[in-house]
C-alpha cells in the first residue's frame, strides 16, 4: 500500500513539474489535499447529468468521450463492444466534457490553454477553439436553447457562449472557484459548485442573476441535478461528504458521509454514485434513507462519473488506473473496464 501511494506522488510530482502553474492546480484535483509526509496535493470534483437520474426507457448511451488531461488527448469509446475506437488530440490540458443536446458537438474546456475546444463527434475532428476566460474548468450545456456554460475558477464567475457563433453572451458572478456546473432540465436554473466558498450558487438561467447561495460542505467540486430538477447534490472533498440541496426552499436536507476526496456524482436508480478519489471506491447512496448501502472498488483515483442515458449503467474514469469503468446500477458491480488515455479526468457529461 506504501509502494502504491509512493508511486502516485511521484507520478503527480513529475506532471506538477512539467505543468504549468493553472496546470498544477488541476494536475490531482483541484484543491483537495493529500497529506502524505507533509505534502500537499490538489484534488478535484463535477458537472451535473440529471437525463437518466432515476433510469428511464431511453435508448443507451453509443459512446464516451473521455478527456484525457495528461496525455492531451479525448478517447472515443464504444459503449457496445467496450473498446477504445478513436483518439482526438486535443493540446492545453482537457478536462471538462459537455455534449450539445443533439450529441453532434463535443464542448471541452482546457484550462492550462484557456480555451473552449469544440469537436465534431461524428468526424472525430477539433472544429474550433475559443479563448475564454482565466481558469475553464466546469462545463454544462442549457438542455432546452444550448448555450455553453463555463466555470471559471479564477475569475469567480460562469461564461455563457452561444453555440452558433461562439461569441460571449453574458457572465454571472458565482462564489470562489466555481467547479461543476449543472443545469435544471426545465432549463429554468443554472447550479454551480463554488468549491472555495463551500456553497452552491443557484442561478437564473435567463436573467443571469444568481439568486441565491447555499451553503454545503466542505470544498464542494461534483454537481448534479436530479430529473425532477428539485434537488441538487455536491461531492465535498474536504469534508469528505455528499450534500443534498432543495432546489426550491435552497437549503440542505441531508448530509452523508461518503468516502474519501468525493470527487464527483451521477444519480441512477434511486441512487447517488459518488466517485472517492483517495478511496479508490464509489460510494452508493440511496436517496430515500441518506444512507451509503454499498462501496464499490474500482480503479485508482476515480474521477468523472457519469449515467447512462437509459439509467441502468454509470460509468467512472479512472485517473491513476487510466481506465473507464461500467457499472451495473442495479446489482452494483463492475461488469466491464477498458483502458483509455493517460490521467483521464472526464469531469462532466461525456455520454452520448
Amino acid at each position: 500500500m506504501f509502494e502504491r501511494t509512493q508511486h502516485r506522488v511521484c507520478r503527480y510530482a513529475t506532471a506538477l513539474l512539467r505543468f504549468s502553474v493553472t496546470q498544477r492546480l488541476l494536475c490531482a484535483g483541484l484543491v483537495g489535499t493529500l497529506a502524505l509526509g507533509g505534502m500537499l496535493i490538489l484534488a478535484q470534483g463535477l458537472l451535473g447529468q440529471a437525463a437518466a437520474a432515476d433510469g428511464g426507457t431511453a435508448e443507451a448511451s453509443r459512446e464516451a468521450f473521455v478527456t484525457a488531461q495528461v496525455a492531451d488527448k479525448v478517447a472515443v469509446v464504444d459503449l457496445a463492444t467496450f473498446k477504445s475506437v478513436a483518439e482526438i488530440e486535443v493540446s492545453g490540458k482537457p478536462a471538462g466534457i459537455a455534449m450539445s443536446p443533439d450529441g453532434r458537438w463535443v464542448y471541452i474546456t482546457t484550462p492550462e490553454a484557456k480555451e473552449l475546444v469544440v469537436i465534431d463527434a461524428d468526424k472525430r475532428a477539433v472544429t474550433r477553439r475559443v479563448k475564454l476566460g482565466d481558469g475553464p474548468l466546469g462545463i454544462a450545456v442549457h438542455p432546452v436553447d444550448g448555450r455553453i456554460i463555463v466555470a471559471d475558477w479564477y475569475d469567480h464567475q460562469l461564461t455563457v457562449v452561444d453555440p452558433a457563433t461562439f461569441d460571449v453572451v453574458g457572465t454571472v458572478e458565482t462564489g470562489e472557484s466555481p467547479s461543476g456546473v449543472a443545469v435544471t432540465p426545465d432549463g429554468g436554473y443554472i447550479v454551480s459548485a463554488d468549491r472555495d466558498s463551500d456553497e452552491v450558487s443557484i442561478i437564473d438561467a435567463q436573467t443571469l442573476k444568481r439568486v441565491a447561495a447555499v451553503k454545503v460542505g466542505q470544498r464542494p467540486f461534483g454537481i448534479t441535478i436530479d430529473a425532477s430538477g428539485e434537488r441538487a447534490y455536491t461531492a465535498n472533498v474536504k469534508s469528505n461528504d455528499l450534500s443534498v440541496v432543495d432546489l426550491t426552499s435552497r437549503k440542505v436536507i441531508a448530509t452523508v458521509p461518503v468516502g474519501q476526496r468525493p470527487y464527483d456524482v451521477a444519480l441512477a436508480k434511486g441512487r447517488a454514485f459518488v466517485t472517492d478519489q483517495y478511496g479508490g471506491t464509489v460510494s452508493v447512496v440511496d436517496l430515500q434513507s441518506f444512507k451509503v448501502i454499498k462501496t464499490i472498488a474500482v480503479g485508482e483515483y476515480p474521477e468523472g462519473i457519469a449515467t447512462d442515458r437509459d439509467g441502468r449503467h454509470v460509468y467512472v474514469a479512472c485517473w491513476e488506473a487510466n481506465t473507464l469503468e461500467r457499472i451495473d446500477a442495479v446489482t452494483l458491480e463492475v461488469t466491464k473496464t477498458v483502458e483509455v488515455n493517460d490521467g483521464p479526468r472526464a469531469f462532466g457529461l461525456f455520454l452520448r
